[in-house]
């Protein structure tokens, strides 16, 4: 497969949002996968890419962008920076600067130095370019920058994290929540001090989350 025979696929498949299907169009996902696993950057599966983590499944990926429903100059919060792939997806889509957050260094690292071969103005720490990475405890969020229009989250919680207050009035939260082994997607829109459940998928497993609000102070 290629990036063509895959946007195809996730049509297929009912991903509709022409803003996600072009941005799957533009960024190689070849550069974000591991050198061995190359010949599979375009099949619609999960990858390794070390450290216990993944690249997600595009159709997944596709999915969680359509619930956000992302559009130009929106400002997002993303947890779990992971390869990059997705941080590139979304800047592609609102073409604003992007806040990341990556727990494991080297994953941060490694993702920053693949996004700037690639073109795109990043930063590791700083804040200052068009996608922002920092090695922090994502799962609190990223109060310094707040609020946020958008915050998705890359790896399973088993409860809602209460940064609800980093998001905008009618801001759009979408995570994986569930046990470790099988989750739902949820998107929850901001309404005055509530988060209100606006839509949900069955059936997912993701990464489960680290840190203060992850599986790790759960279990």
């Amino acid at each position: 497969m290629n990036r063509h025979s895959l946007v195809e696929s996730l049509r297929k498949r009912g991903i509709k949002d022409e803003n996600v299907l072009k941005a799957f169009l533009k960024v190689p996902r070849e550069a974000f996968v591991p050198p061995h696993l190359q010949d599979m950057a375009y099949e619609d599966t999960a990858l390794e890419i070390g450290y216990g983590q993944t690249i997600s499944q595009p159709y997944t990926i596709g999915i969680m962008l359509e619930m956000l429903k992302l559009k130009k100059g929106l400002k997002v919060l993303e947890i779990g920076t992971g390869s990059g792939y997705t941080a590139a997806l979304i800047y592609e889509i609102t073409k604003h600067p992007v806040y990341s957050t990556e727990i494991i260094y080297s994953l941060a690292e490694r993702a920053a130095n693949t996004l700037k071969k690639l073109g795109y103005n990043v930063s590791l720490n700083r804040g200052d370019t068009d996608i922002n990475i920092f090695v922090r405890d994502g799962s609190v969020g990223l109060k310094e920058y707040a609020p946020f229009d958008r915050i998705i989250f890359h790896a399973a919680t088993p409860t809602v994290p209460p940064i609800h207050h980093q998001l905008k009035e009618g801001g759009i939260l979408v995570l994986p929540l569930g046990s470790l082994y099988s989750q739902d997607l949820v998107a929850l829109k901001r309404e005055g001090s509530r988060l209100v459940e606006v839509e949900r998928k069955e059936g997912f497993v993701f990464v489960p989350l680290k840190g203060k609000y992850g599986f790790d102070s759960h279990y």
